[in-house]
């Protein structure tokens, strides 16, 4: 990952720090170091060591708090990519969406859950068991770490947890997904307006509430909700479509039994769809491989009339598909997770419909967007 170091791995979760993060864990070390310094002087530079320690439960704290999110989503099938820990906190990366609004909120609750359990334990720790001063001190300000954890995350808007939740019950309420994420990242949108101006009052002089990370924070909450609110509207626009509507207009379909020469003169020469690396093959309306253009080089051109598309044609399986009727958004989220340029769409009963690609999606939303403008 660019940008990120790897540091270990649990439960088959990739553990990473973004190079941000140091400079996080300097400034909270600097800070409980002093704070540390100052309240138990006879510490020395043990107040540093312990300032450290604390920043590194600190960030365990957060990383528990992922793991929630991620424990939950492994045991509903969702894959998780990876866990980071950067500047504003922790990202667990999940492999995809939950398939219901129930499962999503119990993804998005498990978080703070965990916080507020860590919160519980470290307070019956804190005031059962005899302590020193000093490390009394640090395990009070980690109980007090994860409750505000768990609550900051708890507010209603994305790309907190609080957001996912909301989310998660406008999604239950409407039966639209989309809707969930459009309504919870306006949300998101407002907090990060509330916190930008919280910030900027403070740095003006104006109000003793907020301060530069609370300006930052606005600014890292409004720039992701933007993006869900995205998100949400080309979610909202491939609603009701299936991979059928995106199949490409004229497809480059070649039969098995054409020569090479009837190939070049029908689908190749003058041909729009000549720059296609490759044809899909069918015999009787059936998929049963690809064709190269490249892979004709190797065929002197005189001998193209006596060699068939059949006989230069790669077996099936170099392309993944699809069935006709599958959701738009399902096929999308397909491409992208794999990385895909295009995929072969067939009907339920193995016939062949055409080829899907990433820019016969795009047409088809520009020219359902025109549609709805003229």
């Amino acid at each position: 990952m660019n940008g990120n170091l790897r540091i270990g791995s649990l439960f088959g979760i990739p553990f990473y720090v973004n190079f941000s993060w140091f400079l996080i864990l300097a400034l909270i070390t600097w800070n409980y170091g002093q704070q540390l310094g100052a309240e138990f002087p006879y510490l020395g530079g043990g107040a540093w060591l312990l300032g450290l320690v604390t920043a590194l439960l600190l960030f365990a704290s957060v990383l528990a708090h992922e793991l929630g999110h991620s424990l939950v989503a492994l045991r509903q099938g969702i894959p998780v990519n990876s866990i980071t820990l950067f500047i504003f906190g922790g990202l667990a990366s999940l492999g995809e969406e939950s398939k219901t609004p129930v499962e999503a909120f119990w993804v998005a609750i498990a978080g703070p859950l965990v916080s507020l359990v860590l919160f519980g334990l470290l307070t019956v720790i804190n005031t059962s068991v005899s302590l020193s001063a000093p490390l009394a001190a640090v395990v009070g300000s980690l109980a007090l770490i994860n409750l505000v954890l768990a609550l900051f995350n708890l507010l209603p808007g994305l790309p907190l947890d609080g957001g996912n939740v909301l989310k998660a019950l406008v999604w239950k309420i409407t039966g639209k997904p989309y809707k969930g994420i459009a309504f919870a990242s306006r949300a998101g949108q407002f907090l990060g307006w509330v916190g930008i101006s919280l910030g900027l009052l403070n740095l003006l002089g104006i109000s003793n509430v907020g301060s530069i990370w609370t300006l930052l924070i606005g600014w890292f909450l409004l720039q992701n909700a933007g993006r869900y609110a995205q998100a949400a509207s080309v979610q909202e626009q491939l609603s009701g479509l299936t991979a059928a509507d995106a199949v490409v207009s004229n497809s480059p379909i070649v039969a098995a039994e054409s020569s090479l020469r009837e190939f070049a003169n029908n689908h190749i020469i003058g041909n729009p769809t000549s720059w296609q690396k490759y044809f899909v093959v069918d015999q009787d309306g059936q998929w049963i491989g690809e064709i190269s253009v490249n892979a004709m080089k190797a065929i002197p051109t005189n001998d193209w009339w006596n060699v068939s598309v059949r006989e230069l044609m790669q077996p099936k399986g170099q392309v993944e598909t699809v069935i006709s009727n599958q959701p738009l958004l399902d096929v999308v989220t397909l491409l992208e997770q794999k990385k895909l340029p295009e995929l072969i769409v067939l009907q339920e009963n193995g016939r062949l419909v055409g080829l899907l690609e990433r820019a016969s999606i795009m047409q088809l939303l520009q020219r359902r967007a025109e549609a709805k403008t003229a």
